[in-house]
């Protein structure tokens, strides 16, 4: 039995996941026939009370779209300093966009709306203007935490007032909004642009949505075009979207559990600095100093269990979808005796 606790990206569809996909309606979505996945664009729109939708292949993509859609090159955009769009995206936002990211020294990838107002750049010419502030929730390198909506609200009204998109990367959106009993409306009322995962906790083998208003979203279909984005009977992949919200995002309560019960483990070993809060499906810990991070990573490999090293002595460790209870029996046992 192999445990992969590296990313919740690791998981494979279900039998009845793959039924629906086999079962779903295609045509050709270059021409907006995709029946399926115009199904899906239409139904998480409307979750988030928003008017237009798109399919993307990767979340990247969806945040690369929301960039070009929010500005011009030569603008800059605000963000925390572990964001993705400034730290995965293989500098997309500078190749695709032309734009700069000014980073917020904020606390596990979440920022004041203080830091946003003192983030703005003047409006002297010499000055990138800016034109946009970008959050993730939850925050990845933050350790899969959530956002104070409150928080979120203020930085709205500083974006409001200063004429500022405002985007949400919202790759594990949806774990967040099970960990604090929040809705899609909440969010959709107060974001521009949203992008969420269908495959990052709801298991499904790929895809990422945007959503905006029609505004804001009139050029995101040619825009996914010019990044290589278009695509044709994607309605197989639809499917198993349209699966995983009516019968997987209840279950991430299940996966923020395990995560808490490992984080409690792991909290006991005297080999451990720390670990960080835990919140949903993510858990960060350091090893101590006089630890050796490859060496305690080789040796629950050699127990068929996969975590992944942050380097600095940092190893993170994401419960999903795949992680059986026995698994986790497992995993516990042996972090247990590591």
């Amino acid at each position: 039995m192999i445990i992969d606790l590296r990313s919740d990206t690791v998981t494979k569809p279900t039998k009845a996941m793959l039924e629906a996909m086999m079962q779903a309606k295609v045509g050709d979505d270059v021409f907006r026939e995709d029946e399926t996945v115009n199904q899906l664009e239409q139904r998480v729109a409307n979750m988030f009370g928003k008017s237009t939708a798109l399919f993307f292949p990767s979340g990247t993509m969806a945040n690369q779209t929301a960039i070009k859609l929010h500005t011009q090159p030569g603008e800059q955009v605000i963000c925390d300093k572990y964001a993705h769009i400034y730290n995965y995206e293989s500098g997309g936002a500078a190749l695709n966009s032309g734009v700069s990211c000014k980073l917020v020294d904020g606390t596990r990838g979440m920022f004041t709306a203080e830091q946003v107002k003192e983030a703005i750049n003047p409006t002297d010419y010499w000055y990138a203007k800016t034109t946009m502030v970008e959050v993730e929730n939850t925050t990845n390198k933050g350790g899969g935490a959530c956002w104070d909506f409150e928080e979120l609200k203020k930085i709205k009204k500083v974006c409001a007032n200063n004429n500022l998109g405002f985007h949400l990367d919202g790759a594990r959106l949806w774990n967040a909004l099970v960990a604090k009993q929040e809705t899609t409306q909440q969010y959709g009322a107060l974001f521009d642009t949203i992008s969420v995962c269908l495959s990052k906790g709801l298991g499904c083998p790929v895809g990422s949505v945007l959503v905006g208003d029609e505004q804001i979203m009139k050029n995101a279909l040619r825009i996914r075009k010019v990044f290589g984005g278009n695509m044709r009977q994607i309605g197989y992949l639809a499917a198993a979207g349209l699966y995983a919200l009516d019968n997987h995002v209840e279950k991430l309560a299940e996966d923020h559990n395990k995560a808490k019960e490992i984080g409690a483990v792991l909290s006991k070993l005297s080999i451990i600095k720390k670990v960080e809060p835990i919140e949903t499906n993510i858990v960060i810990f350091e090893l101590n100093n006089d630890v050796d991070e490859n060496n305690f990573v080789k040796k629950l490999a050699q127990k068929n269990i996969h975590i992944i090293s942050m380097g600095s002595h940092k190893l993170r460790i994401v419960t999903h979808l795949d992680y059986t209870n026995d698994m986790h029996e497992k995993v516990l046992q042996a972090l247990k005796n590591v």
